[in-house]
């Protein structure tokens, strides 16, 4: 559920002042710029204070060194910056997974996207989250990102519309997702279907204007 920034977080405002200036150079409605993604890691970092998952699934984007990239700040629908790396990668073994993205859906929304095969519609046992804070308002929180329809092929799943104001918004998406491709039926896939579950090891992570 969204969580507003509390009084133990606002020094996370002012210390967000110095990336905020360099983006918004100009007027708020100029366009996007670059990034200092350090700052953002370290601002995204302290929003995620007090909620364990999210505090290691930052350490460890920090740790990988992939942070230390210069790009533009996103406006949706744009896939983040940087991809999620996972157990399962994208074929064989561990490796690039793939992307947060930000979306103008019925409102801002956060999803990810990535293969193999396309979401399955029951994630249970998976927790698929993205962590987020607008650097210009102060608000943060975390999602779950649960919103997926299988019809005709939806290789995306979302969050609820958010209230996120306006502003430049750094998040990251972590934790793990079912995925399911098309098998001959047998006794080991009775409904057709073969099912694998990818595991984020680093996630991914981008700036987004919205």
């Amino acid at each position: 559920m969204e969580r507003l920034s509390v009084t133990r977080r606002l020094a996370t405002v002012f210390a967000a002042t110095a990336v905020v200036a360099s983006v918004f150079a100009g007027n708020a409605g100029a366009e996007p710029a670059t990034v200092d993604w350090a700052g953002a890691a370290a601002q995204l970092r302290a929003a995620a204070a007090g909620n364990p998952a999210a505090e290691q699934a930052v350490d460890r984007l920090v740790a990988s060194g992939q942070v230390n990239k210069v790009g533009q700040v996103a406006l949706p629908a744009q896939p983040f910056q940087i991809p999620a790396q996972s157990d399962i990668g994208r074929g064989d073994g561990p490796g690039v997974y793939g992307s947060g993205i930000a979306l103008g859906l019925d409102g801002f929304r956060f999803g990810f996207f990535g293969g193999p095969g396309t979401i399955a519609p029951n994630q249970g046992g998976a927790k698929l989250e993205v962590l987020w804070i607008n650097l210009s308002n102060g608000r943060s929180g975390t999602e779950v990102l649960y919103d997926h329809q299988d019809v005709p092929v939806d290789t995306t799943i979302r969050s609820r519309p958010l209230d996120t104001g306006g502003g430049m918004i750094v998040a990251a998406v972590y934790g793990s997702l079912w995925h399911r491709w098309s098998v001959p039926v047998s006794d080991a896939n009775p409904d057709g279907f073969q099912y694998q579950l990818g595991t984020i090891s680093v996630p991914s992570f981008g700036a987004v204007y919205n």
